[in-house]
C-alpha cells in the first residue's frame, strides 16, 4: 500500500502518522514503542517507522507516561563515575535498556548516603519506573525493606547475602582464586594481601575469596600479611604495603583488592629500593584502562564491566514486563591476564 501525502504546518503528531501510513492511531503507538512493535505485523510495522521518519515525528514519553503509566526512565545510582570501570557499568546499563524503549537517569553519589538518599528521593518523585544500583557499601539504607517498599531494583557490582533481590556481579572468589594459584604455579608460598576496605562488598567479597583460595592451595593466610585500605586509592595501596614491608615479615607476592592498591604496591616497593617483579611480584583486580602501560605492566583480573551494566539492564526489563521469576543473582566469569608484574620465584629474593 503506498503511503499518503501530508503537507503540514507544526510538528508531526501521531494521527499525522497514522493518516500518513493507512493505519489507527492505536497501531502506531504499538508499532513506535519497541515493548509493543510485536504485536504489529511485520509490514505494517515498517510502513509505521518510514511514516514517523518522513514526517520527523518524535514520540511524547510524557504523554506515553500518562497513557501507560510509566516514565520509561530508570534510575542508575553510580557511587564513582570518575572510577572508568563504572563509565563501562554505565555504558552497558544505557545500551541494555535502549532498546526496550528506556533512558537511564544516572547520578553520582561518591558513596555519600546523604547525597545517594536525595538522588533517589528525586528519581522517585520523577517517577522512574526501577532503579539499578551500584552501592559499594554492605551496610546500605536501600537494602532495606522499608525503604524500597514496591521499588523495582536491581543491584550490579554487588549483591546481598539473602538473595532476597535480583543483581549482577563478577565472580570475587573466583577471579581471586586465578589470581592466586597463578601466583602459587610460580612457586610463591608467602603471598600478601593488600586488602579492600570490608565496609565495602567488593573488598570484603574479594578477602574472602584470598582467604579461601589460599586454604584451597594448602597455604596458611598470615594475619600479619594481610592489610586492609581505607578505600580503593593508590595512596591507600602505598600506605598498607609500606606498612607490610615494616612488620619485616617474609612475603614474595602480592594480591591487591583492585588496580590502584596495586599501583600504590608499586610506589611503595620503588621507595624501599625493592623491584617488581624480581623481588615482589603483584597482582591487581579489575583489569582498568592502560594498566598494560604501567611499568611493569600489571597482571589482574578482568572483569566484563561493560556485560555487568548490560546483564543488569537485562533483569531491570524482566521485572517491568512482569514475569513471576524469583529474584537471580548472576555472577559473571572473570579472567586472569598474566603480564609483567609476576614473576617465578626463583626470580625473587626475600624482601
Amino acid at each position: 500500500m503506498a503511503m499518503r501525502k501530508l503537507s503540514l504546518e507544526g510538528p508531526a503528531t501521531l494521527r499525522d502518522v497514522a493518516r500518513v501510513a493507512g493505519v489507527h492511531p492505536g497501531t502506531v503507538s504499538r508499532a513506535l514503542n519497541p515493548q509493543t512493535r510485536g504485536l504489529v505485523n511485520e509490514r505494517t510495522a515498517r510502513r509505521v517507522l518510514e511514516a514517523a521518519q518522513e514526517l520527523g515525528y518524535r514520540p511524547n514519553p510524557i504523554a506515553r507516561g500518562l497513557r501507560t503509566n510509566r516514565s520509561n526512565t530508570i534510575g542508575v545510582l553510580v557511587p564513582d563515575l570518575m572510577n572508568p570501570l563504572f563509565a563501562a557499568v554505565v555504558r552497558g546499563i544505557e545500551d541494555g535498556l535502549r532498546e526496550a524503549g528506556y533512558t537511564p537517569l544516572i547520578a553520582n553519589t561518591d558513596n555519600d548516603a546523604e547525597r545517594e538518599q536525595v538522588a533517589y528521593e528525586a528519581m522517585n518523585a520523577r517517577q522512574v519506573d526501577g532503579f539499578i544500583a551500584a552501592t559499594a557499601r554492605r551496610d546500605h539504607w536501600l537494602l532495606a525493606d522499608d525503604a524500597r517498599t514496591g521499588v523495582k531494583l536491581v543491584l550490579v557490582n554487588r549483591r546481598v547475602d539473602s538473595d532476597a533481590l535480583p543483581a549482577v556481579t563478577g565472580d570475587d572468589h573466583e577471579g581471586i582464586r586465578l589470581a592466586v594459584e597463578h601466583l602459587v604455579r610460580l612457586g610463591h608460598r608467602r603471598i600478601a594481601h593488600v586488602a579492600g576496605s570490608q565496609s565495602l562488598y567488593t573488598g570484603w567479597s574479594r578477602h574472602q575469596g584470598f582467604l579461601d583460595a589460599m586454604r584451597s592451595e594448602g597455604l596458611e593466610a598470615d594475619p600479619d600479611l594481610i592489610v586492609y585500605s581505607q578505600g580503593f586509592t593508590v595512596r591507600e595501596g602505598g600506605r598498607c604495603c609500606g606498612e607490610l614491608l615494616e612488620r619485616g615479615r617474609e612475603f614474595t607476592a602480592v594480591v591487591a583488592g583492585n588496580d590502584l592498591l596495586a599501583l600504590g604496591c608499586y610506589d611503595a616497593l620503588e621507595q624501599r629500593g625493592l623491584r617488581c617483579p624480581e623481588d615482589v611480584s603483584v597482582v591487581g583486580y579489575n583489569d582498568m584502562p592502560f594498566v598494560d602501560r604501567f611499568r611493569p605492566p600489571l597482571t589482574t583480573v578482568r572483569v566484563p564491566h561493560y556485560e555487568l551494566g548490560a546483564t543488569a539492564a537485562a533483569l531491570m526489563l524482566e521485572q517491568l514486563r512482569g514475569r513471576d521469576l524469583p529474584p537471580r543473582q548472576l555472577l559473571l566469569a572473570p579472567e586472569l591476564v598474566v603480564r609483567g608484574s609476576t614473576a617465578s620465584r626463583s626470580q625473587h629474593v626475600v624482601p
